[in-house]
């Protein structure tokens, strides 16, 4: 079943540049039937924003702020949410925003049965991250549009950005891979991501340089990956298991 999504967007909290590849990312999980965007249109710095919303169809919701130092952005966007579950017009939320103050609304979303989809910024606290059901950092989206851009020099400079798989992040995936494997080691790749996405909600390829799954798991030496057929030999289906580790002899 294809999710309804209320897309919310905190304008005081996101840059502007790249809204059009953030609304294609919110796509791929579900139909965007409420799009919001919030903040001070009075205030010069989100002019940039006011270009960009005809084209993507997002509603600007105008909220002053009555007192210095409170974000009443935030406030707004808490309120309408709320309003929108009990409206049952959707089944999923997007929260864009890099701001902890949503973590309370992403668990209460969850609780309501909502899926709850996150975006923000690489400085976005845990928090609020693991309260949502998948987080997606906006970082991915601009490398994605550059990629296509830059020559083989750039694109060096480029992997720069991205994450590198640290020992703890070999832990959980191995963990993970254990945690579905057959007597023999072995693990569908597909469940593996699925329950990696549950563990750690901004558990991307993208991030470490990777479109996909499969060739950030390729990548790994501590992994070993095999093509299978299915049944009726139409569809090639990934495999994963960790290798074993070679112990050092004993010396007598």
């Amino acid at each position: 079943m294809d999710l309804n999504l209320a897309v919310l967007i905190d304008g005081d909290n996101i840059p502007s540049a790249y809204v059009k590849e953030m609304m294609e990312e919110i796509a791929k999980y579900g139909n965007p039937t409420i799009k919001r965007i919030y903040g001070d249109w009075t205030n010069p710095r989100l002019n940039k924003w006011k270009t960009v919303l005809l084209e993507n169809a997002i509603t600007p919701i105008q909220q002053y702020g009555y007192t210095q130092g409170k974000n009443a952005t935030d406030s707004a966007m808490i309120i309408d949410a709320m309003d929108i579950l009990y409206s049952g017009k959707v089944n999923g939320f997007c929260l864009v925003s890099s701001d902890s103050d949503f973590t309370r609304l992403a668990t209460r979303l969850r609780e309501a049965g909502m899926q709850v989809f996150g975006i923000g910024e690489k400085k976005t606290p845990d928090p609020f991250i693991v309260a949502c059901d998948k987080f997606i950092y906006i970082e991915i989206l601009k490398n994605q549009t550059q990629d296509d851009a830059v020559d083989s020099e750039e694109k060096s400079k480029e992997a720069d950005k991205f994450d590198k798989i640290t020992s703890k992040q070999l832990r959980l995936i191995a963990t993970t891979i254990g945690d579905l494997a057959d007597d023999d080691g072995w693990a569908f790749l597909g469940d593996v991501g699925s329950l990696l996405q549950k563990k750690q909600p901004n558990f991307d390829s993208r991030n470490y340089g990777f479109q996909k799954l499969t060739p950030l798991f390729q990548s790994i030496k501590a992994i070993e990956v095999e093509r299978r057929e299915d049944s009726k030999g139409r569809k090639k289906l990934i495999y994963v298991k960790m290798k074993e580790q070679k112990r050092p002899r004993s010396r007598k």
